[in-house]
């Protein structure tokens, strides 16, 4: 009896899973590895009303693409089914997911095996320890120490680990008495499918400022060669018509053709002409 109750909670759970690949457009899967519970939590409450969040057994996740006939393409996620993972169903661009996703890690004390997200260097400073043990553990990870006013100290700026180095237990234990959190913890897509399309992991990455200068630079280039090539758009039209009286007006000087615009530059021009013609001519002639 209780098996029977399993299967029929199991067909229960892929029905639901079929109608969530059916009705989201976009499906994205990330990795649970390393993510805490409470922080997993706090995603889920932020980003209720944009995303459903749902852990789904791999199995029964495969179980539900294969019979998901309607959308083929989600059987090319069946790779990315390895490891503890939680599935994201959305409609919103699987990019600004990425984003969202981005913008909520979060700094965290780290445990041993885990991946310094920067450079961590612990300040100089009072570390409000008492004098005992503590020096010993400081001293074991390279943190040169002093004992200053009934309190251990640390004396000077120390890098205790590089940017992507794993952090040892001793590392762990001393940076959580420090109070320093040099672990980076959120939700990484791992892949997400967009309406027939797989997007992997690399291509959901996106640099905002890399992004918004490469789209100014092309816009300038753009702009520029509208004008050289004198295209007319919304945004240069004005620019070409005063570049276009610009040269009209520099050929109708250089051609003497009066205008209402060019009679006084023309005039002031035959002036300046007869003035240095004038000045050529020897005095003698001029009387004559």
């Amino acid at each position: 009896m209780p098996s029977q109750y399993i299967l029929q909670e199991k067909i229960r759970e892929v029905e639901e899973i079929k109608k969530l690949l059916t009705r989201y457009k976009v499906v994205g899967i990330a990795s649970l590895q390393k993510v805490r519970a409470a922080q997993l939590q706090e995603f889920k409450k932020n980003l209720a009303d944009k995303v459903y969040m749902r852990v789904v057994k791999n199995t029964i996740m495969k179980r539900a693409i294969d019979e998901c006939k309607e959308k083929p393409e989600l059987q090319k996620l069946k790779e990315y089914l390895t490891g503890s993972n939680i599935f994201l169903f959305t409609d919103i661009n699987p990019f600004k997911l990425s984003l969202l996703l981005e913008q909520g890690k979060v700094m965290t004390t780290a445990k041993a095996g885990d991946i310094a997200a920067m450079d961590i260097i612990v300040p100089a400073g009072n570390t409000g320890q008492p004098p005992g043990p503590i020096i010993s553990q400081l001293n074991a990870v390279g943190l040169p120490t002093k004992i200053e006013s009934g309190s251990v100290w640390i004396s000077k700026d120390t890098l205790v680990a590089k940017k992507g180095e794993v952090i040892s237990q001793r590392l762990a234990n001393v940076l959580s008495k420090l109070g320093i959190k040099p672990v980076e913890a959120g939700l990484v897509l791992k892949v997400a499918y967009d309406d027939g399309i797989i997007i992997g992991q690399d291509q959901l990455k996106i640099d905002l400022e890399e992004t918004k200068m490469k789209i100014e630079k092309v816009y300038v280039e753009s702009f520029a060669l509208s004008l050289s090539i004198a295209f007319p758009t919304k945004e240069n039209t004005q620019i070409l018509i005063q570049l276009a009286h610009k040269d009209a007006y520099t050929l109708a000087l250089n051609a003497a053709i009066p205008t209402k615009e060019t009679i006084e530059d023309l005039i002031r021009k035959a002036y300046v002409e007869m003035l240095c013609l004038s000045s050529r001519v020897p005095p003698e002639k001029l009387k004559n």
